[in-house]
């Protein structure tokens, strides 16, 4: 199968799945982050979270992935020698990938979250402080499950970008599925054989999460057409 291609093509396509998830965890937890600090009453907070959405934003992935992965590795080997460390420290492309992903998925998720808050009625948390809930277990049991309900549609297409967005950490020497799928077609001469493939790989990976993702948005929205009726 595939010039013998295969097995190393679904070796990559395995890695590019770990990538996307744990890029997503870290995103997940920016995102909450930054929405948090959006809908923050400290002034200065709030504009660190509009200037941390605004400014990743704006910028082309690429050009992140690129900045922060050889910018990062070029101001550690700066400092390294002032915390005593001589030798040259190599930046694992995975942990720079998943760091990077997260951290640009991270700014788009805020807006989500903080748009999926702002949905929530306000009377929802007064009634649980009127119950005699803290902070937190107002926050927990009443507001993120209700954010969860808003926030699927974005976050489905945020999930979807990020699974497709993976492909750009091939340059930096990450081997992913789109890394092992050049190196077979530079080596065999059938690019359009191996890129097929991995588009191929890559709908099949996105249309299995688009299922899992309206499944869960139907569960979460059980009984809410009811009631609205």
């Amino acid at each position: 199968m595939l010039n013998g291609y295969g097995s190393t093509i679904l070796e990559g396509a395995w890695l590019t799945l770990i990538l996307a998830l744990t890029s997503m965890a870290v995103a997940i937890v920016l995102g909450l982050l930054g929405a948090a600090f959006r809908l923050s009453p400290i002034k200065w907070l709030a504009l660190l979270g509009e200037t941390y959405a605004t400014v990743i934003r704006g910028i082309p992935d690429l050009v992140l992935i690129l900045l922060i992965f050889y910018g990062g590795q070029d101001m550690v080997n700066r400092l390294a020698p002032m915390l005593g460390h001589d030798d040259y420290i190599d930046i694992n492309p995975f942990i720079a990938g998943v760091f990077t992903m997260g951290f640009i998925f991270g700014a788009y998720l805020s807006e989500t979250f903080r748009g999926a808050f702002m949905a929530i009625p306000k009377g929802q948390a007064e009634a649980g402080a009127a119950y005699g809930m803290s902070g937190m277990q107002v926050f927990f049991r009443i507001l993120v499950p209700q954010m969860i309900r808003f926030a699927i549609p974005g976050f489905t297409n945020n999930w979807l970008v990020l699974t497709k967005a993976t492909a750009l950490i091939s340059v930096v020497g990450l081997q992913d599925m789109m890394f092992k799928a050049k190196s077979a077609a530079d080596a065999t001469r059938e690019p359009f054989t191996f890129y097929l493939a991995v588009a191929a790989l890559y709908l099949v990976l996105t249309s299995v999460s688009l299922l899992a993702l309206r499944y869960l948005e139907k569960r979460y929205s059980v009984g809410i057409k009811a009631a609205d009726l």
